[in-house]
């Protein structure tokens, strides 16, 4: 079920009613029949996946805390049985790919059967934040959960289940033992993030999606400042696509009383490509960040043990998104950026580092040229092809593309690139307000009722006319629902 689908729309408001009307002691029971059921609307055999993760785990951290001998082993086996689970679901034909290749290679004929299946929806997601709660027990940060029906919703609480933001124990699992009441404001403020990543996903997305799925899908025909272009329109579409589920996951969270970690925090404003990493899928960052950058010896180490340490995370980061090497090699430029970035640190300390308003500007704009070209690793259907349209980049240049009508033959006419055109100035002017700690929300609660129901209206008029919907919609897939 997507949340920019017609089935969300009923189902959603279908939940809070009747949250928000049964006694406190039926709530978890009733939030997590509704999360099986969002998560079965997929697959329904997939739910067998969701439910053995949550077992092993579970029996996993009770067992940590009565068999503190075995702590290793106990912990060994629970994260070798979950990740044999994404192994096999995500990475079985990757592997079986790339060993018949490298035996092929050998003069060797080796033939490793097809595993035919359709990927889960959200594994790597629900697998990594259940494992994360595995070693949080094991590191006595927090105490096993003994509840089952408390854990299970911790797994699978729907808002975030398929796509993140991948929750920390600490801060989600207290959050469902608590009492939740209807709170008006807060309730607002949910709603309002929902409409705003809705206003992403569907007006923007969307429709860069359209463009960048045009070019990159027919690169060959296409050269020089098209394609910067469409790369260019793929990092805003991969911000807005992704940013914008982890808003409206935020915002249905906050619905219901609950608070979500930050996902996103203008990661494009970044000045540096580690800053960029401190805010672009928070979540997963930090989760690499504390359970394998630091258990590896993070940077408390010898510099080229340091290096390699930022390398082998960013390559498991680029497997993690997906069982292609374009991926991996994505990481691999992601890491290699990294240990530049700490070279010259070292080399040239706060040379590097002017607070002057023009050298800011060059670092933001110099870490997004960065961006881009390793997004284009991650957009191509493989490697031949990213290669290919780097070549093409540097190929014929046609200035005049902006006035000369080229741009309406990459797959939008002029009113769609119009309504593009718009909405990137308001997504540029919302970002700046939330870079500067404006705090939007709160400016709006302050305004009188009439104004804020008809920026209320406005706003959802706007993307049923403007977003990529209609009689003939068909809800887009979120990008990350892949990995």
């Amino acid at each position: 079920m997507l949340f920019n689908s017609i089935q969300f729309l009923f189902f959603f408001p279908i939940v809070i009613l009747i949250y928000f009307c049964i006694p406190q002691k039926l709530k978890i029971y009733w939030l997590l029949a509704a999360s099986y059921y969002f998560y079965m609307c997929w697959n329904v055999k997939y739910i067998v996946l969701l439910l053995t993760s949550t077992v092993i785990t579970y029996a996993a951290s009770l067992l940590l805390e009565v068999g503190k001998k075995y702590k290793k082993l106990i912990v060994a086996g629970s994260f070798l049985a979950n990740l044999s689970i994404l192994a096999l679901f995500k990475y079985y034909n990757f592997f079986g790919d790339a060993i018949t290749a490298l035996f092929g290679n050998l003069g060797i004929a080796v033939s490793i059967p097809e595993f035919d299946v359709l990927l889960p929806v959200g594994i790597s997601f629900y697998i990594f934040q259940a494992l994360g709660y595995t070693m949080d027990v094991y590191r006595g940060e927090v105490k096993a959960e003994k509840n089952f029906v408390n854990y299970a919703l911790f797994v699978s609480f729907f808002p975030q289940l398929v796509a993140g933001p991948i929750e920390r124990t600490k801060n989600l699992l207290h959050q469902i033992k608590e009492p939740h009441y209807f709170d008006e404001k807060r309730v607002a403020y949910g709603l309002q993030l929902m409409v705003w990543g809705l206003f992403k996903k569907l007006v923007i997305a969307d429709k860069a999606a359209i463009l960048v799925d045009t070019v990159y899908g027919n690169y060959q025909i296409y050269s020089g400042w098209e394609l910067v272009i469409a790369t260019m329109l793929f990092a805003v579409q991969i911000y807005c696509d992704f940013s914008s589920y982890s808003d409206i996951a935020i915002g249905a969270a906050q619905v219901m009383g609950f608070t979500l970690m930050q996902n996103f925090r203008q990661p494009y404003f970044s000045q540096s490509v580690s800053e960029f990493w401190r805010r672009w899928h928070i979540s997963l960052s930090t989760w690499f960040r504390d359970y394998l950058y630091i258990p590896l010896g993070g940077g408390r180490c010898r510099p080229l043990r340091h290096y390699m340490n930022l390398m082998i995370v960013f390559l498991v980061s680029g497997l993690w998104h997906g069982a292609n090497w374009t991926y991996v090699i994505w990481g691999g430029i992601n890491g290699f950026y990294q240990i530049i970035e700490n070279v010259l640190k070292k080399r040239f300390g706060c040379k590097l580092s002017s607070e002057r308003f023009g050298g800011k500007v060059f670092r933001m704009f110099s870490t997004f040229l960065l961006i881009n070209f390793s997004w284009i690793f991650f957009r191509a259907d493989n490697l031949a092809a990213a290669l290919g349209i780097i070549r093409r980049m540097f190929s014929v240049n046609n200035a005049w593309l902006f006035f000369d009508g080229s741009l309406s033959g990459m797959g939008l006419d002029f009113k769609d690139l119009f309504v593009l055109f718009i909405s990137l100035e308001v997504l540029a002017g919302v970002s700046i307000l939330q870079y500067c700690n404006v705090h939007i929300r709160e400016c709006i609660a302050r305004q009188n009722i009439v104004f804020r129901y008809m920026l209320y209206a406005a706003s959802i008029v706007s993307i049923i006319i403007f977003g990529v919907y209609g009689a003939a919609y068909d809800a887009t897939s979120f990008i990350y629902f892949q990995f």
